[in-house]
């Protein structure tokens, strides 16, 4: 199970860390589409994520009705059922020898819970280590936000998917690729992977290996047919943790593929040729 940490993003408040005992319910994602939803913003008033959080959720919030709030304010109304919440976590994980921090972006419900890491999770995405520039995701902001609403809908559908580790139910999603192109930066994918040859050589499906430009492109004017790899790893610090890989559509903001291994000398920070085997139909 995951620890929760409520994180103001730049500063990262210095908090207890908490275990997070609660799984959603039904009703709660029920509960989640007649409530407010308030977005916490960082303390910091020249925060660049506050910039780039407003307006993702002007043009891409659509499920509810919401407002932008301080972390004070948050404190005050956590205890309101009728609020739900968008706000970055500083997240561990259990029996991680490695004591690894990732900030996930988290949306929470309001209520009777006095620990932050009890509050209902309807759905938290991995962003990044810790210490990784926001640069890394920033970009694929809008894609997450949406990819939150239509998530939130496919639970009240079909509830039986809730779980603890709720997005590997998009690993289903794989048999969707075909005719789709994977956009991969090169920097991003394991040696054995690391070209267009050696891709070839155990994925028939379309792939490009492209710049961060080029990516930021196609999600920016919603590329049909592309799909693109969020990666969360260590880039620069040594660390040796998780590795989270995510296949995002970069028009439909659907997930097409969600796993994590752990890194070592075999296994890189980066997608892997097993990967590419899984995905493959």
């Amino acid at each position: 199970m995951k620890k929760l940490l409520c994180a103001i993003f730049i500063c990262l408040l210095s908090m207890p860390l908490l275990s997070q005992e609660h799984l959603p319910t039904h009703a709660d994602y029920l509960a989640f589409v007649q409530s407010k939803t308030l977005v916490v913003l960082d303390d910091n008033p020249m925060s660049e994520y506050n910039f780039r959080i407003r307006n993702v959720i002007k043009k891409n919030w659509t499920i509810t009705e919401y407002e932008f709030i301080s972390n004070a304010e948050f404190e005050k109304k956590r205890f309101d059922p009728n609020y739900s919440f968008i706000m970055n976590t500083l997240v561990t994980f259990n029996k991680d020898k490695t004591k690894a921090r990732y900030n996930f972006l988290s949306l929470l419900m309001g209520g009777k819970e006095k620990r932050i890491a009890n509050m209902p999770d309807l759905c938290s995405v991995p962003l990044s280590y810790k210490h990784v520039h926001e640069d890394v995701y920033a970009h694929k902001l809008p894609c997450f936000i949406r990819f939150m609403q239509k998530h939130v809908q496919l639970v009240i559908e079909k509830p039986e998917i809730i779980s603890a580790n709720m997005l590997k139910y998009y690993n289903k999603n794989a048999a969707l690729l075909q005719g789709k192109t994977l956009y991969l930066l090169m920097d991003e994918l394991q040696k054995e992977v690391n070209s267009l040859a050696k891709i070839r050589k155990i994925y028939p499906g379309k792939v490009k290996i492209v710049s961060k430009e080029d990516l930021e492109e196609a999600i920016e004017h919603k590329l049909d047919n592309v799909v693109f790899l969020h990666k969360v790893g260590p880039e620069q610090w040594k660390i040796k943790a998780r590795c989270f890989k995510i296949l995002v559509g970069a028009s439909d903001s659907d997930f097409y593929y969600f796993d994590y291994h752990m890194i070592n000398k075999k296994q890189t920070d980066g997608f892997l040729a097993k990967d590419f085997k899984r995905i493959t139909q």
